[in-house]
């Protein structure tokens, strides 16, 4: 009995060694995950503040001529000359193109013709009415009939007058859509001329989320490669009330002062500043967004109670060269962090470092 006794107590005493360094192995593994879990992390975060700097809105468009006149013939008819090319310069009074008068001549000869013979009418029918020959209506008939005889004379004419272009104003030939022995509509465009006493303007497409922000009035920089002298300093002139509906852009125009390189289809980029926004919006680096996708991304939050991080999502409403301002997701005074956050994920704890923006 006794020796059963000794034995057990042997046996209890090797497995307790043989188990000692299993659990010695388990409480260090478990030590260690609890000293992974809480592993601090160095990281920088900044204080959310409303933006208060200024935007800018840039878009590249083309110098245009302020005034680009469409010009064609007032009667149908088979064009007979076009004088000039596209590009030409043009002096104001120049003959630009003109139809056949063969038919617009035949036109006014036979109205007339019929003027004389309706005057001609008139004049009889007015002395048998005076001698009580014929009644009131049909001397007013005749009347009537003169006039209009002399209207189709006077329409003629100007048919035969308009169908000569000439030149409203100096100008380069921007367009040219006939050519000789081309029959063509009235008020067909034969030529588009830019009037170059009327100065240039320069147009741009703007997205609509920026052209809401523009109004007439506004200045802006326009740059020009091909124009020496640097930025030429506009202003808004014009901003279209309908959007291009391939595009869903807005045509904003600004006003362009005289200068000699100036020259229509020209290439530049025009920069509007616009004063800092006051609505609700906050600036933040961009180094603190992550996982950025079209319009959204997102940062990480310390919660200053317990100094863990949160991954929070917010609106991104523009991207700058190193800032970011955002419309939501975020509210004023709260702090991110901007630097240290490769290793972060949710609920890791971090030890903040402020900096001042």
């Amino acid at each position: 009995m006794g020796g059963n006794v000794a034995g057990r107590a042997h046996r209890l005493a090797i497995a307790a060694l043989l188990l000692s360094p299993l659990l010695f192995g388990c409480g260090e593994k478990e030590a260690a995950k609890t000293e992974i879990s809480e592993e601090i992390f160095p990281v920088q975060v900044l204080t959310v503040q409303p933006s208060n700097m200024l935007q800018t809105i840039s878009a590249v468009g083309t110098v245009r001529y302020r005034r680009e006149t469409p010009l064609g013939f007032t009667t149908p008819g088979k064009v007979a000359t076009v004088r000039f090319e596209e590009g030409d310069y043009v002096k104001r009074g120049a003959l630009l193109a003109a139809l056949d008068t063969t038919s617009v001549g035949a036109d006014l000869s036979v109205a007339e013709a019929e003027r004389a013979r309706a005057n001609a009418e008139f004049g009889r029918i007015a002395e048998l009415y005076k001698e009580g020959w014929v009644t009131k209506g049909r001397y007013e008939a005749a009347e009537t009939a003169a006039k209009a005889a002399t209207a189709r004379v006077s329409q003629a004419r100007f048919a035969t007058g308009t169908s000569q272009l000439y030149a409203p104003s100096s100008g380069v030939i921007l367009a040219r859509n006939v050519e000789p022995g081309q029959v063509v509509a009235a008020g067909m465009a034969a030529v588009i001329l830019g009037q170059a006493d009327q100065g240039f303007v320069f147009r741009v497409p703007v997205v609509d989320r920026d052209a809401s922000k523009l109004r007439v009035g506004m200045a802006a920089e326009i740059t020009l490669d091909a124009v020496e002298g640097g930025p030429i300093t506009a202003t808004i002139s014009e901003i279209e009330g309908q959007a291009n509906s391939a595009t869903g852009s807005f045509a904003v125009q600004f006003s362009l002062p005289p200068r000699s390189k100036l020259r229509a289809g020209q290439i530049g980029t025009a920069s509007i500043k616009l004063p800092a926004a006051n609505d609700g919006s906050l600036q933040v680096p961009a180094s603190a967004l992550f996982g950025v996708r079209t319009g959204e991304g997102l940062v990480y939050v310390v919660d200053p109670k317990t100094g863990r991080v949160e991954t929070r999502n917010v609106m991104i409403e523009r991207i700058m060269d190193d800032s970011v301002i955002v419309t939501g997701g975020l509210v004023q005074g709260d702090r991110i962090v901007i630097s240290g956050g490769e290793k972060l994920r949710t609920g890791s704890k971090v030890r903040a470092a402020a900096v001042s923006r």
